[in-house]
């Protein structure tokens, strides 16, 4: 996972681009955010191929260290990755990358990261704080995120600029709020952050000078 895409395109580079291939726009996103917030829920909504996904039953053992609060009703995790691909107008590709949101796992989520384009942090008002340690590990990796609030039944619900507030985000940086479950709702999300990506990522030339 060292670039956008395990395949290689031609003139494609390293880092944090995107690849072009002859038809279409390839790019890496990642999904983040903290434990139980819908990364994996968001992630089957959208998928346009079966999605791959790595979740476990929680055992006693794991609910030791995993703050539940929340999220009580939550019987599974995931433990290595979940992965979707979308295909949005303009033969723009996206493939999706879910990060474990446990602090065990960073070590883990450094590997994913590499080669990403961005990352979509998924946020719940339950518990908005749990989403600061997934930010700053985002704007380490030099990263840039959109951030979207999942929509969850029992949440409470605030005025988007008090959340934006609350959150400490720079006026750049997108908030969406969408229901993880609902297809159309996760797509306006990622547009938003595949928007804010590109409007930021430097074009390559056509005719590049010798």
């Amino acid at each position: 996972m060292d670039s956008a895409l395990s395949s290689p395109s031609p003139g494609a580079g390293t880092g944090n681009m995107y690849l072009r291939g002859e038809d279409q726009t390839l790019v890496k996103l990642l999904v983040a955010g903290p434990f139980g917030v819908g990364k994996t829920t968001l992630i089957r909504a959208l998928s346009e191929t079966p999605p791959l996904h790595t979740e476990e039953v929680m055992t006693q053992s794991g609910a030791m260290v995993d703050d539940l609060a929340g999220v009580r009703d939550k019987t599974t995790t995931t433990v290595a990755i979940d992965f979707g691909r979308l295909t949005l107008p303009g033969d723009l590709v996206l493939y999706l990358f879910g990060t474990p949101g446990q602090k065990r796992f960073r070590p883990l989520w450094q590997d994913i990261a590499r080669g990403a384009l961005g990352a979509l942090v998924l946020a719940d008002t339950r518990r908005l704080a749990d989403s600061f340690e997934v930010m700053d590990i985002v704007e380490e990796a030099g990263l840039r995120y959109a951030v979207a609030v999942n929509t969850f039944p029992d949440a409470p619900q605030y005025d988007v600029e008090k959340m934006r507030e609350a959150l400490d985000l720079h006026p750049d940086t997108p908030l969406v709020l969408c229901d993880a479950r609902d297809r159309e709702q996760s797509v306006d999300a990622l547009i938003a952050l595949v928007r804010h990506v590109l409007d930021h990522t430097p074009q390559p030339e056509e005719n590049p000078k010798p």
